[in-house]
């Protein structure tokens, strides 16, 4: 098939592409130009915010179209505008933060969403944002349209943080503060089972939102860091406090310790319904290869994960750590 892929070089991207490019697709790729295209991709160059910054994808055709935006919903709109008639299936990567933030945390695809403007030139609120551009896609492109919400991702390529984080923290070795309680469940995807099941689900023609994440308690914080540890080498000692100890001393769940939520946005984040998705195909690697493959990653390029720009850098201080490491061994 030829697959158009909108953005296509930052963290899902590359997963995406490497996926096509197995499939034996045909690879499109359009980006502002900033990064050399994918090797094996046919590069298109436009800046999506620009007033003629679709004009290279007027003279193409495609069977699948897959956007990768975040950011205001008006570029998704101009996008499947462009692609009407040009294109036999669009799927929009989007995000489980368009439900609306209720007492009762949303666990299907049919739970409430926020209220968004398929029209926004407004980027500031991401749920806002995201249900934008869903809608944007939905009323712009008259073929079947996907909506892939995505929760925590996870994996090679991570340009957020949470996972490198982890593994150079452990790498570090030495006390080191575990968030309890170990058996807490984790629900999350992998990059590449992501990008494998967008396409498994574009071939298929498939339409309408699906929640794209693990099942819920597809691994536990203790299984997560105890094999990260594990693989990097076994340098750190776990020291597992209780939640409310942790959020007493002001560490903040998400931020200061990437993963790691409490109550309600635990309950939002990590309990989604995800038998839509399985239905049509989702699979989801261990997470050990997840976190052998991430590391092996890491270490290839330095240690260094890159850090995309729009999102704040995570992880907790090491005299922040020290300190309540040391008060919690006088208890």
């Amino acid at each position: 098939m030829k697959l158009l892929v909108l953005g296509g070089t930052g963290f899902v991207g590359p997963a995406l592409i490497d996926q096509a490019q197995k499939r034996g697709h045909h690879v499109t790729v359009l980006n502002r130009g900033h990064q050399p295209p994918p090797p094996g991709t046919t590069g298109l160059t436009g800046d999506r915010l620009s007033p003629a910054g679709l004009t290279a994808l007027t003279g193409g055709t495609w069977d699948l179209v897959i956007d990768t935006w975040s950011g205001r919903p008006s570029a998704v709109r101009d996008a499947a505008r462009t692609l009407d008639g040009r294109a036999g299936h669009y799927t929009y990567l989007s995000s489980r933060s368009v439900h609306a933030d209720t007492d009762t945390p949303a666990r299907t695809e049919d739970d409430p969403l926020v209220d968004a403007s398929p029209d926004s030139d407004d980027d500031s609120d991401y749920s806002a944002a995201k249900r934008g551009a869903e809608l944007a896609a939905e009323q712009n492109f008259t073929g079947p349209v996907l909506h892939a919400r995505a929760g925590l991702i996870l994996g090679p390529g991570e340009n957020i943080g949470r996972l490198p984080w982890w593994l150079n923290r452990l790498a570090r070795g030495g006390p080191t503060l575990a968030p309890g309680p170990k058996d807490l469940k984790l629900q999350y995807i992998d990059a590449r089972d992501l990008a494998t099941w967008m396409l498994d689900a574009a071939e298929q023609g498939a339409a309408g939102p699906y929640n794209v994440v693990s099942p819920p308690g597809h691994t536990t914080m203790a299984e997560l860091l105890e094999t990260a540890n594990e693989v990097t080498g076994n340098h750190a000692n776990l020291h597992w406090a209780d939640p409310q100890a942790i959020l007493d001393a002001g560490i903040e769940p998400w931020m200061d310790l990437p993963i790691w939520l409490t109550g309600h946005d635990y309950a939002f984040m990590h309990g989604a319904d995800v038998t839509k998705a399985q239905a049509i195909g989702l699979k989801i690697r261990p997470v050990g290869e997840t976190i052998v493959d991430t590391w092996t990653w890491l270490q290839q390029i330095g240690g260094t994960a890159p850090q995309r720009p729009d999102r704040t850098p995570v992880g907790l201080d090491e005299a922040r750590e020290a300190d309540f490491l040391q008060a919690l061994t006088k208890e």
